[in-house]
């Protein structure tokens, strides 16, 4: 689904406006190449305005060297309040017998476009700030520990990166999740 040039032309002042006020977070980086390729790929702004729909504040992150592609990750203080209050997968969803969140976040991002982070980009996002220090956010949870029921989420407790467990199907009001998209 293609946004209008209506819903394109906010979205990208607005891109631009963090971009230039956060230039830690993507030093050497220009705005101009990252808005021709935007530009070129529709989908990607859609997936970046229901980022920001949603609360996410994403932004260039230089993170990691994927090949030319620009990194844009949810950089919202805490944890994006429009994609609060959700169990880590459908499966987890699909699980709860009663009180079930709307949604997964893993349902979510598929649906948006984007993906959760891993433990080293959530690690790595926090060199660019404190992230999550009230909330916390669900991340991509390696195979092994979701088979056996959990799921992991992390936040910024005491100076420090936390990485935890909980049960995959367990929410609460004030755990959500970031999401990364290639571009």
């Amino acid at each position: 689904m293609k946004i209008s040039q209506e819903q394109t032309e906010p979205l990208l002042s607005t891109l631009k406006n963090r971009f230039q006020k956060n230039r830690q977070r993507h030093q050497g980086l220009e705005w101009k190449p990252v808005e021709e390729k935007l530009l070129v790929h529709p989908e990607k702004l859609r997936s970046l305005l229901l980022m920001e729909e949603t609360g996410g504040e994403p932004d260039v992150v230089n993170i990691t060297d994927e090949g030319g592609q620009f990194i844009f990750i949810d950089c919202s203080p805490e944890s994006p309040k429009g994609r609060r209050s959700l169990c880590y997968d459908p499966e987890a969803l699909e699980s709860r017998k009663t009180y079930k969140p709307k949604n997964s976040a893993l349902g979510m991002a598929t649906e948006m476009g984007i993906a959760l982070l891993s433990e080293e980009q959530y690690q790595a996002l926090q060199q660019f700030g404190k992230f999550d220090t009230k909330t916390s956010s669900w991340i991509k949870t390696p195979a092994d520990i979701r088979k056996l029921g959990g799921a992991i989420f992390g936040d910024w407790r005491f100076g420090r990166v936390f990485i935890y467990h909980n049960g995959a199907e367990s929410y609460y009001g004030a755990r959500g999740f970031r999401g990364i998209l290639m571009v």
